[in-house]
């Protein structure tokens, strides 16, 4: 995402942090690397030059006391890039005490029926009773993809195949969306903004009165994603954008300041084609991934998106009751490969991102997770739920890695790792609420508890 961006920020900072002085050609170097960068992600030019003068002009300003010049470049470096995606956290915050209608437009092939799926899920998984709307008429297959997705993650799509027009299906289920609490509503696109599809957007606003109408754009699209925001902002009144495909773009630089020039709020990002792959867009994160400097709130929600509110309190009765097993071990390995590649989880991990982590090493990890997986599922019920017979019968080992094909050396692992967690239960981790996470307290407790153990 944005890795030559990110290479630049790095480089600058370092550049800074290394130099001895903070001269003229330094800060010089630093602004170039920054603007060739910005450049590269596709940001409008005249807005790279403004960027790098007002960098220039604020360094040479050495009147701020008690900062050291290095900070202060370090700092303006930063700022910067925070005002040009953007300063505060754009998230949707919707309330469940009222129903909620959000309207998804844009045209072709932004990726509007998928991120209709994956808002669908986002906000599922947080406790709304949702449902999806499908309400494109014109692209062929299209009410048969958000079935599909809609099985997927396990939520109600509300569709007719055969009807050609949107507003006779909105009343076809009027009665029946009012047991829901959020309805997400996938719309036609079209090759451009038409006055057709002007036309169709403000007649199912007047009619279904959606409390949120957000743009979907691709990342690609780089900056034209400027006049894009502006034409539907003026023909229907946007309240914000989702972009999509930033996991294969260096190009998103453009998308994402076009939005914050326009006064369009960027909601949300797709990072992949799974329906997981989905975040609120927070700036001040996003520059602290760009850095390597991890993410510690995104990571967070992604474990909430993965993990929703019935298997929380379901895990937390086991662990009070000491009925935890493989099968819940097993629960929790997949919920882990929800929330994205290791990876991909490095990144969001404070100091990882900067570190030097072998290319294959994280790879070999998750193939260890597929290989405990694949073993569990060769076991009987009894070994499940009584995981220590396994170690007293090398019979059972046996059966169990030629079944699975697995070495019988991951298996000792697997029950190595089980019987750390099941000690972890036993030592007090069954009073915390997964819901609620760890304190400051109890993490330093279970670190110096756990620490040397917890190796996969």
């Amino acid at each position: 995402m944005l890795s030559r961006l990110s290479s630049a920020l790095k480089k600058g900072f370092d550049k800074i942090a290394g130099a001895i002085f903070i001269d003229k050609k330094t800060i010089e170097s630093v602004v170039k690397d920054l603007q060739r960068a910005l450049i590269q992600a596709d940001v409008n030019i005249h807005l790279v030059k403004e960027i790098g003068d007002k960098i220039k002009k604020a360094a040479e300003n050495e009147k701020i006391k008690g900062i050291e010049r290095k900070e202060h470049l370090t700092k303006i470096l930063h700022d910067e890039i925070l005002n040009l995606l953007g300063k505060e956290k754009k998230g949707l915050q919707i309330k469940k005490a009222k129903q909620t209608k959000i309207m998804l437009i844009g045209l072709y092939g932004c990726g509007k029926t998928t991120t209709t799926a994956k808002l669908a899920s986002y906000y599922q998984k947080r406790g709304f009773k949702t449902a999806i709307l499908g309400l494109d008429v014109h692209r062929p297959a299209a009410s048969e993809q958000l079935e599909q997705l809609g099985k997927q993650i396990k939520t109600p799509v509300f569709t007719d195949k055969n009807e050609k027009n949107p507003l006779k299906i909105y009343k076809k289920y009027e009665k029946q969306l009012e047991e829901y609490n959020l309805i997400i509503i996938d719309t036609a696109g079209r090759h451009n903004l038409d006055k057709e599809l002007i036309k169709e957007i403000k007649d199912l606003n007047n009619k279904i009165k959606p409390d949120y109408k957000i743009l979907t754009i691709q990342a690609d699209i780089g900056q034209s994603a400027k006049q894009q925001t502006q034409e539907f902002q003026k023909a229907c009144g946007i309240n914000g954008v989702i972009i999509t495909r930033m996991d294969s773009t260096a190009k998103a630089g453009g998308a994402l300041t076009a939005c914050h020039e326009t006064n369009a709020p960027v909601y949300f990002i797709g990072t992949g084609e799974k329906t997981n792959e989905f975040e609120t867009f927070n700036p001040q994160s996003f520059i602290s991934r760009l850095l390597g400097l991890g993410d510690l709130e995104g990571l967070l929600e992604k474990v909430q998106s993965a993990v929703d509110e019935k298997s929380q309190k379901k895990l937390k009765s086991k662990l009070e009751k000491g009925e935890f097993n493989l099968r819940d071990l097993q629960q929790q390995l997949k919920q882990m490969k929800s929330i994205g590649s290791l990876s991909k989880i490095a990144e969001m991990i404070p100091g990882l991102g900067k570190a030097k982590i072998p290319e294959n090493l994280l790879g070999t990890q998750e193939d260890k997770i597929k290989n405990w997986q694949h073993a569990i599922n060769s076991m009987t019920e009894e070994e499940i739920n009584h995981p220590e017979i396994i170690e007293k019968q090398t019979s059972r080992l046996n059966r169990i890695a030629k079944g699975s094909g697995t070495a019988t050396s991951d298996i000792r692992q697997l029950l190595k790792q089980y019987k750390m967690l099941k000690e972890m239960t036993q030592g007090g981790m069954s009073e915390i609420d997964p819901s609620q996470g760890l304190s400051q307290k109890q993490m330093m407790k279970l670190a110096k508890k756990f620490g040397k153990k917890m190796k996969i």
